[in-house]
């Protein structure tokens, strides 16, 4: 079976304590290969906590921690991965372009999940530069912005089945989970929730980029008496967050990537209503595991009808087509298909005299 190197990026831990979409997949992925009898590797901080190999470069996450240049630590996690690149068959990037100059036309297997949101326009001329590295999406509207990037295939997100269990949406509240940032619509959530006639339970975190959104639009619509700022969550909070709320509010004003809270909630058992951006009308089937609308009144009458969703249904859902073991069969599927297209030596690589590694061209 193949060797696997995963590289985290380092600003979580794997998994993460609080919130962190990208460190919580690679945890995931990383534990079910090794259950599949991969030998697997993980370069990521040294707080994580993995079932494979780990290969700490920091102490610990820098997010949680003062780091004033977090590239000099990823510098030197891409230095301790190329001094060790015999010991593996395939490097799997999760640290968005980083590595490319080191891996553009070389002779090694790799292959790099881009995570987050593609339609930046400086990302244009870097996967112009780089046309050859193998990437993979995380829903097919991710791609949109980047039709000149290599391509290689969509993996969807999937979850552990056993991480969050079933619940009855007994609360009477509607949920609200993710980040206060002005593309997440918390503000709409509050409202939709309003005109429902429903209490909101809101789990979000505020980074430093957002707070002054937070103070000027956001903090006062908290002070309704249908609202509950809960701040930001732990993952053993989550169940009962998701699994007693009648709704999950996804109001989203930009094209999500994926948006792993949507499939947390269905793990619970519990339905989404969700803006048509992004990834969503992939995640989610109107009708049956929630509900995709485009205006305001359109996400409170789906609220009001949201009892129309059967919860079995949006379990059922979640384990057919979002579970760990589905995303890690989709990911070997593809390892393999680099192994194979790969020349098997790695003449690029030779040693330089008072360096870790060096790469030949």
């Amino acid at each position: 079976m193949l060797k696997i190197a995963q590289i985290a990026p380092l600003y979580e831990s794997v998994p993460p304590k609080l919130y962190g979409g990208t460190e919580r997949v690679v945890a995931y992925l990383t534990d079910e290969l090794v259950d599949m009898g991969y030998d697997v590797t993980l370069f990521a901080s040294g707080d994580s906590v993995t079932k494979a190999n780990l290969v700490p470069i920091t102490p610990h996450a820098l997010r949680l921690h003062d780091c004033n240049d977090a590239i000099a630590w990823h510098m030197v996690q891409l230095g301790q991965v190329f001094e060790r690149i015999p010991e593996f068959d395939l490097l799997h990037f999760h640290i968005d372009y980083l590595h490319f100059p080191f891996t553009q036309g070389k002779n090694i297997a790799t292959l790099s999940t881009l995570h987050g949101r593609l339609d930046i326009p400086e990302l244009r001329p870097v996967y112009r530069q780089f046309p050859d590295i193998p990437v993979v999406s995380i829903s097919n509207a991710q791609r949109i912005p980047l039709p000149m990037a290599n391509w290689t295939g969509t993996v969807y997100h999937g979850l552990p089945p056993g991480l969050l269990k079933q619940g009855k949406g007994d609360g009477n509240y509607v949920a609200f989970l993710g980040r206060v940032s002005p593309e997440k619509r918390l503000d709409r959530a509050i409202e939709i929730a309003r005109h429902a006639g429903m209490n909101i339970k809101i789990a979000a975190k505020i980074d430093k980029a957002d707070q002054q959104y937070f103070e000027k639009k956001i903090k006062k619509l908290l002070k309704q008496p249908h609202v509950e700022f809960l701040g930001e969550i732990g993952e053993d909070q989550k169940e009962a967050l998701l699994g007693n709320a009648a709704a999950l509010l996804f109001p989203i004003d930009w094209p999500e990537p994926f948006g792993m809270v949507m499939i947390e909630s269905l793990a619970c058992g519990t339905p989404v209503i969700a803006w048509n951006c992004g990834s969503v009308p992939e995640i989610l089937t109107h009708g049956k595991s929630g509900f995709i609308v485009e205006s305001m009144p359109q996400a409170v009458k789906a609220l009001k009808d949201i009892n129309r969703i059967s919860r079995d249904e949006c379990r059922a859902i979640f384990e057919r087509r979002f579970s760990v073991r589905a995303m890690a069969e989709n990911y070997i599927g593809l390892y393999e298909e680099m192994w194979n297209r790969t020349p098997k030596q790695l003449s690029w690589l030779k040693p330089v005299s008072g360096s870790g590694f060096g790469v030949s061209s």
